[in-house]
């Protein structure tokens, strides 16, 4: 059974590793079992959970950020969409097109999910643009629906150029825990808020068609209403897998997702990149910089951890 402690010590098999109670989440331990739960530390024992019965049955990942470190790429085609169709905001002082800076991007790709709502959100703050797509800046629904399909559509042809271009590569330790995961007999998912064929697309060529073709639910922004932090998509994951909420476990990257997942009623754990690792991830059962060191079992005993402590 986990055990509550408020020392700043975490019990880990037969050893033991300190952390900083005031630090985030900036760990250099090569396994980490920890998971927050009212901001206290827990104490995981391997042996003690050895004999609770086994409640994790889905593991579902995000794909963007997690399967791959894709913020810079998704940038990139914006800025190749706004310049191949001249978007000019109003409000711009830049004497040329739309270009959103790795700061900016960063910011922006935190706060909202999807696509066509980021574009959205920035051109009713800062104004609808000007563009060879419309001469003047578009003022109803419909046209102006018609510059982000546009915009999106050609950003996402864009972005598959660079994916394809074999450049990209998983991020650490994905594979082998899907793997792992998959020879355990755990049902394996993908929820992304990204469009549907970009995903496809980052899938077949990061973790091979064989694997893409095996996962048990696969799903894009595309197939849900409401992009995350809305949990619509981890819903309507368990709906298809047919796992209780509390059986599945998500892997995420952002607090976004993160959100996204808690209020579905999963249980989520983090592993943050660049852009996101000052996000606060109170909520995840555990925080990784990357999973190269995670294994299926230790993730196994967290979720463990987390039913016995409820």
């Amino acid at each position: 059974m986990a055990s509550s402690t408020l020392a700043p010590t975490l019990s880990l098999s037969t050893k033991s590793y300190s952390y900083l109670p005031n630090t985030k989440h900036r760990f250099s331990c090569p396994r980490i079992k920890l998971f927050y739960s009212k901001h206290r530390s827990f104490s995981v024992s391997a042996s003690a959970s050895a004999s609770t019965s086994n409640s994790l049955q889905a593991l579902i990942f995000d794909c963007d950020g997690v399967i791959l470190e894709s913020e810079h790429l998704h940038r990139q085609a914006y800025n190749d969409a706004f310049v191949h169709f001249n978007v000019r905001c109003p409000s711009s002082s830049s004497p040329g097109p739309l270009n959103w800076d790795v700061q900016f991007y960063d910011e922006l790709q935190n706060l909202i999910g999807g696509g066509k709502p980021k574009m959205r959100w920035y051109f009713k703050e800062h104004g609808w643009p000007k563009s060879t797509l419309f001469e003047t800046p578009p003022t109803n629904d419909v046209d102006r629906a018609k510059l982000i399909d546009t915009l999106q559509d050609w950003k996402t042809e864009r972005y598959k150029e660079i994916i394809k271009s074999g450049t990209v590569k998983p991020r650490p330790g994905v594979l082998r825990l899907m793997d792992e995961a998959r020879d355990a007999g755990k049902k394996l998912a993908v929820c992304s808020a990204a469009t549907k064929s970009s995903v496809i697309l980052c899938l077949e060529n990061l973790i091979g068609i064989e694997r893409f073709q095996g996962l048990d639910c696969f799903l894009a922004g595309d197939d849900v209403k409401e992009k995350k932090p809305s949990p619509s998509i981890y819903v309507t994951a368990s709906k298809k897998l047919g796992i209780s909420e509390k059986d599945c476990l998500v892997v995420e990257d952002s607090v976004i997702g993160l959100q996204a997942a808690t209020q579905a009623g999963m249980s989520c754990v983090v592993t943050y990149t660049p852009s996101t690792a000052e996000q606060d991830f109170k909520e995840a059962i555990a925080i990784y910089p990357d999973l190269s060191n995670v294994r299926l079992k230790d993730l196994e005993l967290l979720l463990q951890d987390v039913v016995a402590a409820k």
